[in-house]
């Protein structure tokens, strides 16, 4: 796996993605499904506080999932809040745990972060299991924390410092695109 930053270029293979991931992603997730949308999705990675990475095959480059770090903060704070999601017909198949242990790693090494935290509504079981299985802790819940889908959902908070972080060896995060 490889990360890649989103571009434009990327655009419709990104909407065509999200387009047959459609059940997947509901009710857990509402991606970018528009140009507009996506062109916003861009602006908003423009920001500091802001990171997006596209999780891509190495071998055929396809688009897999995308992983996002949003609301960074530096500091005395140094977190960040861990965002993803896969797109069928990759996802079950163990590609986006790559792609997330090369952002961890990343967020960790490079940027410097403390703290990253994943606020995952309580019945979806597989993404708490990727979380836990890359050594997230579970810090508690936070009652109609997010709207998704026009309500309010509950999400348990899941979080890993960087001094737990035990990236795989050879984890080296292989970024193309523009570096930040």
């Amino acid at each position: 796996m490889r990360l890649e930053r989103p571009t434009a270029r990327r655009r419709a293979e990104f909407l065509a993605a999200v387009r047959r991931s459609q059940r997947l992603h509901v009710p857990w997730v509402s991606p970018p499904a528009s140009a507009a949308a996506y062109a916003a999705y861009l602006r908003r990675l423009r920001r500091r506080r802001h990171v997006g990475h596209l999780v891509c095959r190495r071998d055929t480059g396809e688009i897999v999932g995308v992983v996002n770090i949003s609301e960074i903060v530096g500091g005395v704070f140094r977190s960040g809040y861990l965002g993803y999601y896969a797109f069928v017909p990759h996802a079950g198949h163990g590609l986006m745990r790559e792609g997330l242990s090369l952002v961890i790693t990343e967020a960790f090494r490079r940027r410097r972060l403390h703290r990253l935290e994943a606020n995952i509504q309580p019945a979806n079981r597989r993404s708490i299991r990727l979380v836990r299985g890359l050594g997230f802790r579970r810090e508690g819940l936070s009652r109609r924390y997010l709207r998704i889908f026009g309500r309010w959902r509950d999400h348990e908070r899941w979080a890993i410092l960087a001094e737990a972080w035990r990236a795989p060896r050879g984890s080296r995060p292989a970024l193309s695109g523009r570096a930040r």
